[in-house]
Protein backbone atom coordinates (compact mmCIF):
# COMPACT_ATOMS: atom_id res chain seq x y z
CA UNK A 1 0.00 0.00 0.00
CA UNK A 2 1.24 3.53 -0.86
CA UNK A 3 -0.17 7.12 -0.03
CA UNK A 4 -0.32 8.66 -3.44
CA UNK A 5 -0.69 12.66 -4.45
CA UNK A 6 -2.27 12.68 -7.45
CA UNK A 7 -3.72 15.18 -9.91
CA UNK A 8 -7.13 14.24 -11.02
CA UNK A 9 -7.68 14.70 -14.72
CA UNK A 10 -10.15 11.58 -15.75
CA UNK A 11 -13.68 10.47 -14.46
CA UNK A 12 -15.79 8.39 -16.82
CA UNK A 13 -19.56 8.55 -16.91
CA UNK A 14 -20.24 6.03 -14.33
CA UNK A 15 -21.43 2.14 -15.62
CA UNK A 16 -23.64 -0.53 -13.91
CA UNK A 17 -21.62 -3.12 -12.48
CA UNK A 18 -23.14 -6.37 -10.66
CA UNK A 19 -20.08 -6.51 -7.91
CA UNK A 20 -19.26 -2.81 -7.71
CA UNK A 21 -22.54 -1.65 -8.29
CA UNK A 22 -21.31 1.78 -10.21
CA UNK A 23 -18.06 1.45 -12.12
CA UNK A 24 -16.36 4.85 -12.45
CA UNK A 25 -12.55 4.94 -14.20
CA UNK A 26 -10.52 7.43 -12.36
CA UNK A 27 -7.24 8.43 -13.48
CA UNK A 28 -4.68 11.50 -13.64
CA UNK A 29 -1.08 12.23 -12.92
CA UNK A 30 1.75 11.59 -10.42
CA UNK A 31 3.87 14.32 -9.20
CA UNK A 32 6.44 13.67 -11.56
CA UNK A 33 4.17 13.38 -14.68
CA UNK A 34 3.49 9.69 -14.55
CA UNK A 35 0.07 8.42 -15.11
CA UNK A 36 -2.19 6.25 -12.79
CA UNK A 37 -5.70 4.97 -12.87
CA UNK A 38 -8.18 4.67 -9.48
CA UNK A 39 -10.09 1.37 -10.56
CA UNK A 40 -12.39 0.73 -9.91
CA UNK A 41 -13.46 4.02 -8.06
CA UNK A 42 -16.42 4.42 -5.41
CA UNK A 43 -16.77 7.97 -6.91
CA UNK A 44 -20.66 8.68 -5.82
CA UNK A 45 -20.22 6.15 -2.82
CA UNK A 46 -17.77 9.05 -1.51
CA UNK A 47 -18.69 11.83 1.55
CA UNK A 48 -19.18 15.17 -0.12
CA UNK A 49 -15.89 16.34 0.90
CA UNK A 50 -14.24 13.58 -0.22
CA UNK A 51 -15.71 13.54 -3.90
CA UNK A 52 -12.66 15.50 -6.22
CA UNK A 53 -12.97 17.51 -9.35
CA UNK A 54 -11.25 17.31 -12.22
CA UNK A 55 -7.73 19.27 -11.44
CA UNK A 56 -7.57 18.76 -8.29
CA UNK A 57 -4.61 17.16 -6.19
CA UNK A 58 -5.58 14.57 -4.10
CA UNK A 59 -3.92 12.11 -1.90
CA UNK A 60 -4.85 8.16 -0.79
CA UNK A 61 -3.99 5.21 -0.18
CA UNK A 62 -3.74 2.53 -3.36
CA UNK A 63 -2.42 -0.75 -4.06
CA UNK A 64 -1.52 -2.34 -7.19
CA UNK A 65 -4.98 -3.71 -8.44
CA UNK A 66 -3.91 -7.26 -9.29
CA UNK A 67 -7.00 -8.13 -11.36
CA UNK A 68 -6.32 -5.88 -13.94
CA UNK A 69 -3.32 -6.00 -15.87
CA UNK A 70 -3.11 -2.66 -17.10
CA UNK A 71 0.43 -1.20 -15.82
CA UNK A 72 -1.45 1.87 -14.39
CA UNK A 73 -4.64 0.64 -12.33
CA UNK A 74 -4.66 0.77 -8.76
CA UNK A 75 -7.23 0.57 -6.12
CA UNK A 76 -7.75 2.69 -3.56
CA UNK A 77 -7.58 0.50 -0.04
CA UNK A 78 -9.02 3.16 2.58
CA UNK A 79 -11.99 5.78 1.49
CA UNK A 80 -12.11 7.29 4.65
CA UNK A 81 -7.85 8.59 4.47
CA UNK A 82 -8.54 10.58 1.11
CA UNK A 83 -7.60 14.33 1.50
CA UNK A 84 -8.88 16.84 -1.66
CA UNK A 85 -6.18 19.06 -1.49
CA UNK A 86 -5.84 22.33 -3.75
CA UNK A 87 -7.21 22.75 -7.47
CA UNK A 88 -5.03 24.05 -9.79
CA UNK A 89 -6.06 27.16 -11.33
CA UNK A 90 -6.50 27.98 -15.08
CA UNK A 91 -4.96 31.77 -14.68
CA UNK A 92 -3.02 32.65 -17.53
CA UNK A 93 -4.37 30.54 -20.46
CA UNK A 94 -3.66 27.33 -18.02
CA UNK A 95 -0.35 27.94 -17.59
CA UNK A 96 -0.06 25.38 -14.25
CA UNK A 97 -2.17 22.81 -16.00
CA UNK A 98 -0.29 22.75 -18.85
CA UNK A 99 3.40 22.53 -17.02
CA UNK A 100 1.83 19.82 -14.85
CA UNK A 101 0.13 17.80 -17.55
CA UNK A 102 2.01 18.28 -20.85
CA UNK A 103 5.43 19.43 -19.84
CA UNK A 104 5.73 16.55 -18.08
CA UNK A 105 4.37 13.44 -20.32
CA UNK A 106 4.60 12.21 -24.17
CA UNK A 107 2.32 13.68 -26.55
CA UNK A 108 1.44 11.17 -28.83
CA UNK A 109 0.35 12.26 -32.78
CA UNK A 110 0.62 8.58 -33.99
CA UNK A 111 -2.45 6.17 -33.45
CA UNK A 112 -0.74 3.37 -34.24
CA UNK A 113 2.18 3.37 -31.53
CA UNK A 114 -0.07 4.31 -29.19
CA UNK A 115 -2.26 0.67 -30.08
CA UNK A 116 1.31 -0.67 -29.97
CA UNK A 117 1.73 0.59 -26.52
CA UNK A 118 -1.50 -1.14 -25.25
CA UNK A 119 -1.16 -4.62 -27.34
CA UNK A 120 2.36 -4.98 -25.67
CA UNK A 121 0.99 -4.18 -22.00
CA UNK A 122 3.76 -1.19 -22.26
CA UNK A 123 0.88 2.11 -20.98
CA UNK A 124 -2.94 1.82 -21.29
CA UNK A 125 -3.39 5.68 -20.99
CA UNK A 126 -1.92 8.14 -23.45
CA UNK A 127 -2.18 12.34 -24.26
CA UNK A 128 -3.20 12.21 -27.77
CA UNK A 129 -3.16 15.28 -30.25
CA UNK A 130 -5.03 14.81 -33.17
CA UNK A 131 -4.08 16.54 -36.30
CA UNK A 132 -7.58 17.33 -37.21
CA UNK A 133 -10.70 16.60 -35.66
CA UNK A 134 -13.20 16.24 -38.68
CA UNK A 135 -16.45 15.77 -36.39
CA UNK A 136 -18.34 14.97 -33.38
CA UNK A 137 -20.56 12.09 -33.97
CA UNK A 138 -24.00 11.55 -31.97
CA UNK A 139 -25.82 8.04 -32.19
CA UNK A 140 -29.13 7.81 -30.24
CA UNK A 141 -29.16 4.10 -28.11
CA UNK A 142 -30.94 2.62 -25.94
CA UNK A 143 -32.05 5.02 -23.37
CA UNK A 144 -32.43 2.50 -20.42
CA UNK A 145 -29.18 -0.09 -18.96
CA UNK A 146 -30.07 -3.82 -19.82
CA UNK A 147 -32.84 -5.12 -17.21
CA UNK A 148 -30.42 -8.36 -15.94
CA UNK A 149 -27.33 -5.87 -15.29
CA UNK A 150 -29.84 -2.98 -13.30
CA UNK A 151 -31.31 -5.87 -11.48
CA UNK A 152 -27.71 -7.40 -10.80
CA UNK A 153 -26.69 -3.66 -9.65
CA UNK A 154 -29.61 -3.08 -7.37
CA UNK A 155 -29.47 -6.54 -6.11
CA UNK A 156 -25.26 -5.45 -5.25
CA UNK A 157 -26.56 -2.09 -3.55
CA UNK A 158 -28.94 -3.75 -1.54
CA UNK A 159 -26.42 -6.16 -0.44
CA UNK A 160 -24.43 -2.87 0.82
CA UNK A 161 -21.50 -1.07 -1.22
CA UNK A 162 -18.01 -3.23 -1.09
CA UNK A 163 -16.47 -0.29 -0.35
CA UNK A 164 -17.47 0.92 3.23
CA UNK A 165 -20.35 0.27 5.35
CA UNK A 166 -22.37 2.71 5.17
CA UNK A 167 -26.28 2.46 4.35
CA UNK A 168 -26.90 3.44 0.78
CA UNK A 169 -30.39 1.84 0.23
CA UNK A 170 -31.48 5.62 -0.68
CA UNK A 171 -29.07 5.35 -3.43
CA UNK A 172 -30.09 5.59 -7.12
CA UNK A 173 -28.28 4.46 -9.97
CA UNK A 174 -26.81 6.46 -12.44
CA UNK A 175 -29.08 7.24 -15.81
CA UNK A 176 -27.95 6.18 -18.88
CA UNK A 177 -27.25 8.18 -21.53
CA UNK A 178 -29.90 8.07 -24.40
CA UNK A 179 -26.71 8.94 -26.95
CA UNK A 180 -22.78 7.61 -27.86
CA UNK A 181 -20.75 10.67 -28.75
CA UNK A 182 -17.65 9.97 -30.96
CA UNK A 183 -15.32 12.16 -32.26
CA UNK A 184 -14.03 11.45 -35.72
CA UNK A 185 -10.57 13.03 -35.94
CA UNK A 186 -7.14 12.64 -38.15
CA UNK A 187 -3.60 11.33 -37.06
CA UNK A 188 0.22 12.85 -38.13
CA UNK A 189 -0.12 10.01 -41.21
CA UNK A 190 -3.83 11.25 -42.58
CA UNK A 191 -5.46 7.55 -40.61
CA UNK A 192 -8.98 8.74 -40.11
CA UNK A 193 -10.24 7.18 -36.72
CA UNK A 194 -13.44 7.23 -35.05
CA UNK A 195 -13.66 6.60 -30.78
CA UNK A 196 -16.40 6.80 -28.25
CA UNK A 197 -15.95 9.82 -25.68
CA UNK A 198 -16.90 8.26 -22.17
CA UNK A 199 -15.48 11.36 -20.28
CA UNK A 200 -18.47 12.19 -17.21
CA UNK A 201 -18.10 15.87 -18.47
CA UNK A 202 -20.02 14.89 -22.11
CA UNK A 203 -22.92 13.01 -20.34
CA UNK A 204 -23.21 15.67 -17.64
CA UNK A 205 -23.57 18.36 -20.34
CA UNK A 206 -26.13 16.55 -22.18
CA UNK A 207 -28.24 16.36 -19.11
CA UNK A 208 -28.10 19.83 -18.36
CA UNK A 209 -28.92 21.06 -21.34
CA UNK A 210 -31.41 18.84 -21.79
CA UNK A 211 -32.98 20.56 -18.84
CA UNK A 212 -33.29 23.74 -20.72
CA UNK A 213 -34.63 22.20 -23.95
CA UNK A 214 -35.43 19.09 -25.51
CA UNK A 215 -33.40 16.21 -26.93
CA UNK A 216 -32.35 17.49 -30.43
CA UNK A 217 -31.13 21.12 -29.00
CA UNK A 218 -29.07 19.44 -26.13
CA UNK A 219 -27.24 17.12 -28.74
CA UNK A 220 -26.87 20.40 -30.61
CA UNK A 221 -24.98 22.28 -27.67
CA UNK A 222 -23.15 18.67 -27.36
CA UNK A 223 -21.85 19.34 -30.55
CA UNK A 224 -21.09 23.26 -30.39
CA UNK A 225 -19.51 22.53 -27.37
CA UNK A 226 -17.03 19.61 -28.38
CA UNK A 227 -16.77 20.75 -32.41
CA UNK A 228 -17.17 24.06 -31.98
CA UNK A 229 -15.49 25.37 -28.89
CA UNK A 230 -13.04 22.63 -27.98
CA UNK A 231 -12.07 21.42 -31.44
CA UNK A 232 -11.36 24.57 -33.48
CA UNK A 233 -10.84 27.52 -31.46
CA UNK A 234 -9.12 25.39 -28.14
CA UNK A 235 -5.78 23.83 -27.91
CA UNK A 236 -7.38 20.42 -28.02
CA UNK A 237 -5.77 17.50 -26.41
CA UNK A 238 -7.67 14.06 -25.84
CA UNK A 239 -7.10 11.92 -22.72
CA UNK A 240 -7.18 7.81 -24.13
CA UNK A 241 -7.83 5.10 -22.17
CA UNK A 242 -8.01 1.56 -22.76
CA UNK A 243 -11.03 -0.24 -21.93
CA UNK A 244 -9.97 -3.41 -19.83
CA UNK A 245 -12.23 -5.97 -21.97
CA UNK A 246 -10.58 -4.63 -24.94
CA UNK A 247 -6.89 -4.24 -23.09
CA UNK A 248 -7.27 -8.05 -22.21
CA UNK A 249 -8.32 -9.10 -25.84
CA UNK A 250 -5.35 -7.34 -27.19
CA UNK A 251 -7.53 -5.87 -29.63
CA UNK A 252 -6.04 -3.68 -32.55
CA UNK A 253 -7.73 -0.27 -30.96
CA UNK A 254 -8.42 -0.48 -27.66
CA UNK A 255 -9.19 2.91 -26.69
CA UNK A 256 -11.57 5.19 -26.25
CA UNK A 257 -11.26 9.22 -25.24
CA UNK A 258 -11.42 9.20 -21.36
CA UNK A 259 -11.42 13.03 -21.71
CA UNK A 260 -10.40 16.26 -22.84
CA UNK A 261 -7.52 18.95 -22.43
CA UNK A 262 -8.37 22.21 -23.51
CA UNK A 263 -6.70 25.00 -22.67
CA UNK A 264 -6.73 28.53 -24.99
CA UNK A 265 -4.06 28.94 -27.42
CA UNK A 266 -1.11 30.24 -25.67
CA UNK A 267 -0.15 34.03 -26.97
CA UNK A 268 2.69 34.10 -29.29
CA UNK A 269 5.97 35.51 -27.84
CA UNK A 270 7.22 38.53 -29.19
CA UNK A 271 10.61 38.44 -30.42
CA UNK A 272 11.46 42.46 -30.03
Amino acid sequence: MTRERILIAVKTYPTLSTTYIELVCTAGFREDGSWIRIYPSPFRFLERDKQYGKYHWVEMDLKKNTKDPRPESYSPTNIDEIQVLEKVPTDRNWEARRRLILDRNTIYTNLDRINQGAKHNDFSLAIFKPTEILDLVAERCEPEWELTRKEAAQAALRQGSLFDDTDHSDFELVRKLPWKFSYRFRDDTGKITRMMIEDWEIGQLYWNCLKRSNETTAVEKVRAKYLDDFARTKDLYLFLGTTYQQHVRRLDNPYVVIGTFHPPYAPQQSLF
